[in-house]
C-alpha cells in the first residue's frame, strides 16, 4: 500500500512513544520512574469537575458551534484582555480540542506550500510537523545553554527570506522551560513587525512561571505587532485538564473564520460538556492554580540541585513550564542512546533531545511526585556513575 507523501515526511512522536513503553513496563509490573510526560499529576480542580458535572445533569451532551461555546469563547476573550493586554473579542476566539489543535488548524489555514516557518530549536515536537503536514518549509533556529536557549533579534532577522510567512514563539517554552524577558520580547516583535510576518505565541504554559519571571505576550507590545499575532493557548497544564481537550486559538478575524471552517469539516465542536468546565476554570477561584505551580517549584529546586550535583550533567536554570533540559553532551552518547540505555539499566524515563531538535539534551518533566523525582534522580546518579 502506498500512503500520501505527507505521511512519510512526519516524524511520529518520540514523547508519546517514550511514554508509552514506560507504560507498557509498568503494566508488566517493573518500578517505573517515568518523567516523560508534561502532563500535571494533580486531579483537575473540583470546581471545574462540578460545572461539567452540572453541565451533564443540564443536557448539555449535543452539537454545538464549531467555533465553541458563545460563553466560553467570551470568557476566554475577557481572560485575554485582563491578563494579557490583548483586545480581543469572542469572534476572535476559536475552541479547539486541546492547544495542538489550535496550531494545527493555523497551519492549514495559513501556510501554502513554499511557505517558510521560523521555529526556534529546542522546540515543541509537533511544530516541524504541522508545518510539513500544511506543505510549508520548517525552518529551525539553534539556540544553546550559552544563550538561554533563546535566539537573538538578529538571528531572527538573518532568517527571514521573502518566503518567510510565520514565527512559532513559544514562551514560556517546552522543552526547556526558558521564559523570554518584556524587554526580549519587545525586540524579537520588532523585528516581526519590520519583516512584516506573523507570529503565532504559544503560551500553554504562561502561568507557570517562578523566581519573578515574568510573562509578556508578544501582542501586547504594540498596535502594529497586535495585528500580525495569533495567540495559541490552552487549560490542559495550568488546569490540569489534559484530557479534556479544550483549547482556543485567537487573532484576527478572518484567520479564525477560516480555522472554524477547517475545524467545521474536521472535529466540528470540542466536547461540549468539557467546555462547561473550562468556563469555570476562567471564571472561578485561581487558588488551585497558584498551589500548583508553588508544587512545581519545590519539585523544580529538588530536580535541579540533583542534576547539577551529578558529574557529567550540566542543567540551566528554567524559569517557566515543569521541565527541566540538561546537557549530556559530556557522555558522548547521542540522546535517544542516553535515554533507551537509562530506561532499560534503571528503569528512568526520560525524552531524547532529538525530538526536540537538541540531541545532546534530554527532557525530564517534574510534573510528578516529589516521591518518583527523588527515586529517579538516585537512580539517575547510578547511571551516570556506572558509565
Amino acid at each position: 500500500m502506498k500512503l500520501a507523501a505527507r505521511v512519510e515526511q512526519v516524524t511520529p512522536s518520540l514523547t508519546l512513544a517514550i511514554d508509552a513503553k514506560a507504560k507498557a513496563m509498568r503494566a508488566e509490573g517493573i518500578d517505573i520512574c517515568s518523567f516523560s510526560a508534561g502532563e500535571p499529576d494533580f486531579d483537575t480542580p473540583k470546581h471545574i469537575v462540578e460545572a461539567a458535572k452540572v453541565a451533564l445533569d443540564q443536557g448539555k451532551t449535543r452539537y454545538g458551534p464549531a467555533a465553541g461555546e458563545p460563553k466560553l469563547r467570551q470568557a476566554i476573550a475577557q481572560k485575554l484582555q485582563h491578563d494579557n493586554g490583548l483586545c480581543y473579542g469572542a469572534e476572535n476566539v476559536i475552541v479547539t480540542n486541546g492547544g495542538k489543535q489550535s496550531l494545527f488548524n493555523l497551519m492549514l489555514a495559513l501556510i501554502e506550500p513554499g511557505d517558510e516557518v521560523i521555529i526556534p530549536a529546542p522546540f515543541w515536537v509537533s511544530y516541524p510537523e504541522m508545518v510539513k503536514l500544511a506543505e510549508g518549509t520548517p525552518v529551525i533556529l539553534s539556540t544553546s545553554v550559552e544563550s538561554g536557549f533563546k535566539i537573538s533579534p538578529e538571528q531572527l532577522r538573518q532568517a527571514i527570506t521573502p518566503k518567510t510567512k510565520l514565527l512559532v514563539f513559544n514562551s514560556p517554552s517546552n522543552p526547556t522551560g526558558m521564559v523570554y524577558t518584556p524587554d526580549e520580547v519587545r525586540a524579537i516583535a520588532q523585528v516581526v513587525v519590520e519583516a512584516g510576518i506573523w507570529v503565532v505565541a504559544d503560551e500553554i504554559y504562561e502561568k507557570i512561571l517562578y523566581d519573578g519571571a515574568e510573562h509578556l505576550s508578544i501582542g501586547a507590545v504594540g498596535p502594529e505587532i497586535y495585528e500580525r499575532t495569533i495567540v495559541s493557548s490552552g487549560f490542559a497544564k495550568t488546569y490540569a485538564m489534559t484530557g479534556w481537550r479544550v483549547g482556543f486559538l485567537a487573532g484576527p478575524v478572518p484567520i479564525i473564520q477560516a480555522c472554524v471552517t477547517i475545524q467545521g469539516h474536521s472535529t466540528s465542536n470540542v466536547c461540549t460538556f468539557a467546555q462547561y468546565g473550562a468556563i469555570a476554570a476562567y471564571e472561578g477561584p485561581q487558588d488551585c492554580v497558584k498551589e500548583m505551580v508553588s508544587a512545581f517549584a519545590e519539585r523544580r529546586k529538588v530536580m535541579l540541585d540533583s542534576l547539577n550535583a551529578m558529574p557529567g550533567i550540566t542543567c540551566p536554570k528554567p524559569d517557566g513550564a515543569f521541565y527541566v533540559f540538561p546537557s549530556i553532551a559530556k557522555t558522548g552518547m547521542t540522546s535517544q542512546e542516553f535515554a533507551s540505555a537509562l530506561l532499560d539499566a534503571q528503569q528512568v524515563a526520560v525524552i531524547p533531545g532529538i525530538a526536540f531538535g537538541a540531541d545532546d539534551c534530554i527532557r525530564l518533566s517534574y510534573a510528578t511526585s516529589l516521591e518518583t523525582i527523588q527515586m529517579g534522580m538516585e537512580r539517575l546518579a547510578k547511571f551516570m556513575q556506572s558509565l
